[in-house]
């Protein structure tokens, strides 16, 4: 059975909207992100992040970690999406059931970008097999907050890896208990 694994960038006072802002994404991290994606058979997005990636990297060509996104295929969870582009496919009302269909399809690991209220669903069906919070040094102060409109009061993790980054980023592993 495949794995769903969730990979979010967050600042370190727990803001996760608008990373292209804040984010101190350099060289190692890029490489290290181009890496992981190779992993991957798919992409699971909710319809903000799908929306924003298709607009900003749809037609963007040459760069070999927007290449790979570019011709992944990708999930898409929305309500209010019927129709899609971008090498996607909306998940439709029961996500997850769909999620379910997705992890038991042979091939590589499904990847997750973003936190938003999906998780909710999926936390409490336990479809996420790993929670992977690329952690940056910096302060924000405002914004969408990790977890924001997610239920964790029964959400117990389990820290399976810690790698640090040379520019002070960590990327912290969990595992749902």
């Amino acid at each position: 059975m495949r794995k769903l694994i969730e990979s979010t960038l967050v600042s370190l006072d727990g803001v996760i909207g608008s990373p292209e802002r804040w984010s101190p994404f350099d060289e190692e991290a890029r490489q290290l992100a181009l890496e992981e994606l190779a992993k991957y058979d798919a992409l699971v997005l909710g319809r903000v992040t799908y929306e924003f990636f298709r607009e900003n990297w749809g037609a963007v060509r040459g760069d070999p970690y927007i290449d790979r996104i570019n011709t992944m295929p990708k999930y898409v969870a929305s309500r209010t999406l019927t129709e899609v582009t971008w090498n996607a496919t909306v998940l439709g009302p029961d996500i997850v059931g769909a999620i379910e269909r997705l992890k038991a399809q042979p091939g590589k690991d499904l990847i997750k970008y973003g936190t938003s209220r999906i998780d909710d669903t999926l936390l409490r069906a336990g479809l996420i097999d790993e929670l992977r919070l690329w952690v940056m040094p910096v302060v924000v102060g405002a914004g969408q907050r990790l977890f924001e409109d997610v239920d964790t009061s029964s959400l117990e993790l389990t820290l399976t890896d810690v790698r640090k980054l040379a520019n002070s980023s960590v990327i912290l592993t969990y595992v749902p208990s």
